[in-house]
């Protein structure tokens, strides 16, 4: 990149902004900072390149002039990479575009599979990001940017003139300071601009006929003592969790009606991008609720959620041993439960120790696997660990895959999923970034590899697609691992190559799964779409799958050497489910003009949109809220409520349907006149007709105007 160099600089130095701080304190070292900052503007993205949440490629020259813009290099893999979105969404929440802030997100690809511009709209959308994202898909801005590492933000000024760099993550409370400085002293040169940008969110461009389920994450299951299967879905990207019965019918809905972290009843309880899922028995299922950095633990007799672990806040601990709500956590990515005899036989002369429940968990987080003691235990080197003990029993924190006879001298790269052997005493380990498959002695702690990743621990580039044993096989960012009845075999979802495989644990030999289905366009299981989840069923001959990206629960019959058939779960109610939401019986009902949509369901676009008269407007120091109301959980919607009430923007699927039903918007505001704070509750109701020959995909706008004394559909 061309630049003016200044010998004394160091390259976007961050190191010298600080030292700028340090002799002019905070405010007024960023200003002489500012003064003095002579970076040539960056070269503009390359045209031809594909955008995601704006209708247009952005341009230095025209969007973005007068703007200052924090360029986000990242990649939808990178664990740290996701830990910077909530620092960013606090921040673009503090500062609007018309502010004179923009971010921008600069995917470029580690992995082959996250090249493809389908595969990062997934993840834009998974991910709930809402601001502009580009594929980098050579790295050209990665390149002129002069950027080494994943995650890496870079400060720009309102001529694309950059301020700072900042590498990796944990960098909010510096980034919200230098953005809020650059505003002040760019503004005072006059120099932002408090233009709109083009956007349209990336969630219009969901399919048409996606059904109930949004990127579900991880799928587990429950055999009772009569043999009656229980499903548990995590539908990550509703916030919710579902309980299915084996032929896919909805029994139990929890959370789901917003986007948080709050115990509590099943349909009150908040969770935020959950992944992981383990049955502890018939009625107690415990949770990874990844994006909360918290385990959850779900009573289905009780019908109430309690948090186990974690304060729902990211952690950076890598060592733990608090009490589990008062040890914080990293992003936990799966579980499962072992019950392992008390290795304390002081008391138990017989020889016959009691069995205790242990909760082993994949802290992605932070590189590790982490266990919560259900019970009191005596374990690994006749160490006793009190009952809500929360700790990391294996990897060192560094990201590498290293294997080692010693558990804390191993390491890990992003496990994000586990099973278990039980009559082994094994645990296998989804590692992602090393896309590897790994094994834990749950005897001595003894780290040892199955299939994948390479012998050198520092290269985690090591993916592809081949079959073979050991480090000869090669996976591509695998998720999910499921262990058979027997023992003797482990299957795979290998994500990114988007395919199941299969392992033979006595020769640690990997296989691609084969169909002979006639819908395949080749002889693999190309159909999956990004599957991270999957678990086999009591018999061992099927296989549920949680395809993420094609958002659906796949089951497979296993034969002998093949896939014999792939088909779909059905989700259908056994009953109906009625809003709960408070407001419905207080609050005005507008009745907006009716919508129709097809008999087989479809995409509903809907928005809101408010216009205020006489005076009234909004309160800025009052917090405004909305929320979609649906009808049954077989509907869903994203966003499913938020705070920009100004436009409210969502998508919603609706399922095939006869019967004609509405859609309710609870909006819960507080407005104002020059002399008096008005709160304005009121729900926009849209009726919603089914019929043969309406279209599957339609668009609504309703317009609300509010005066002091009136609420009326425009």
């Amino acid at each position: 990149m061309d630049m003016e160099v200044d010998e004394n600089y160091l390259y976007y130095s961050h190191e010298k902004l600080l030292r700028f701080i340090d002799i002019h304190g905070d405010q007024e070292g960023i200003t002489e900072y500012l003064r003095t900052v002579k970076y040539a503007s960056v070269k503009d993205f390359k045209p031809g390149l594909e955008w995601f949440n704006v209708s247009e490629p952005l341009s230095f020259s025209k969007h973005l002039k007068g703007k200052i813009v924090i360029l986000d290099f990242f990649t939808y893999c990178c664990i740290n990479c996701m830990h910077i979105i909530p620092d960013l969404k606090e921040i673009e929440n503090e500062f609007s575009v018309e502010d004179g802030l923009v971010v921008i997100g600069v995917h470029s690809a580690k992995f082959e599979n996250e090249k493809n511009s389908e595969n990062i709209l997934a993840a834009v959308q998974r991910y709930n990001i809402t601001h502009p994202v580009v594929n980098d898909s050579d790295s050209d801005m990665w390149q002129n940017c002069d950027v080494h590492c994943w995650p890496t933000l870079l400060i720009l000024g309102p001529n694309g003139n950059p301020i700072v760099m900042l590498t990796g993550e944990g960098h909010k409370e510096d980034l919200q300071s230098y953005v809020k400085g650059a505003l002040e002293y760019y503004n005072k040169e006059k120099l932002i601009s408090n233009h709109k940008l083009p956007f349209k969110s990336a969630y219009h461009l969901l399919p048409d006929l996606k059904g109930p389920l949004l990127f579900p994450g991880k799928i587990t299951n429950y055999i009772d003592e009569n043999g009656h299967e229980t499903l548990a879905i995590s539908d990550t990207g509703n916030n919710r969790i579902l309980i299915v019965d084996s032929d896919g019918n909805i029994t139990k809905v929890i959370g789901g009606m917003r986007l948080g972290f709050k115990d509590g009843n099943l349909e009150d309880a908040e969770f935020n991008n959950p992944q992981g899922l383990t049955f502890q028995s018939k009625d107690v299922l415990y949770v990874a609720d990844t994006e909360n950095h918290s385990i959850r633990r779900i009573d289905l007799a009780t019908g109430t959620v309690d948090t186990v672990a974690g304060t729902g806040r990211q952690g950076h601990d890598k060592t733990g041993g608090k009490p589990g709500k008062q040890q914080a956590i990293s992003s936990p990515w799966d579980l499962v439960l072992y019950r392992t005899p008390d290795m304390d036989l002081t008391f138990h002369p017989d020889g016959k120790p009691p069995v205790r429940d242990v909760l082993i968990i994949a802290m992605a987080g932070t590189h590790q696997i982490w266990a919560l003691f259900l019970d009191d235990t005596v374990w690994w080197k006749c160490k006793k660990y009190l009952a809500g003990t929360c700790i990391n029993i294996a990897g060192s924190g560094r990201e590498e895959n290293r294997n080692n006879n010693y558990p804390h001298a191993a390491a890990f790269a992003q496990p994000s999923g586990l099973a278990l052997c039980e009559k082994k005493r094994e645990l296998y380990i989804a590692d992602s970034e090393s896309s590897s498959i790994r094994r834990l002695s749950l005897v001595d702690g003894k780290v040892t590899p199955v299939v994948g990743g390479d012998r050198n621990p520092n290269n985690l580039f090591a993916f592809g697609d081949k079959d073979g044993i050991l480090h000869e096989a090669k996976l591509q960012h695998a998720l999910g691992v499921a262990v058979t009845p027997d023992e003797r075999n482990l299957f795979i979802a290998d994500t990114y190559n988007h395919k199941l495989k299969k392992v033979d644990l006595s020769e640690n030999k990997i296989v691609t799964l084969k169909s002979a289905a006639s819908d395949m366009t080749d002889s693999a299981t190309s159909q999956f779409r990004e599957p991270a989840g999957l678990c086999v069923s009591s018999n061992g001959k099927k296989l549920y799958v949680a395809d993420t990206n094609a958002h659906q629960i796949k089951l497979v019959t296993i034969g002998k050497n093949s896939i014999n058939n792939v088909e779909m779960f059905s989700l259908k109610l056994k009953e109906k489910f009625v809003n709960t939401v408070s407001s419905i019986s207080t609050a005005s009902v507008l009745t907006a003009r009716e919508l129709k949509i097809n008999t087989s369901g479809g995409k509903l676009v809907l928005k809101c949109n408010l216009k205020f008269e006489n005076g009234l407007g909004l309160n800025s120091e009052g917090v405004q809220r909305w929320v979609i109301n649906l009808p049954e959980p077989t509907w869903s919607c994203v966003p499913k409520n938020g705070q920009d009430v100004k436009m409210m923007d969502t998508v919603i699927s609706v399922p095939p349907h006869k019967n004609n039903n509405n859609i309710d918007v609870s909006f819960n505001l507080v407005t104002c006149t020059t002399n008096a704070c008005l709160p304005k509750n009121f729900i926009v109701r849209i009726p919603v007709f089914f019929e043969n020959s309406a279209s599957i995909n339609v668009e609504r706008v309703v317009d609300v105007v509010l005066d002091t004394n009136n609420i009326r559909i425009g």
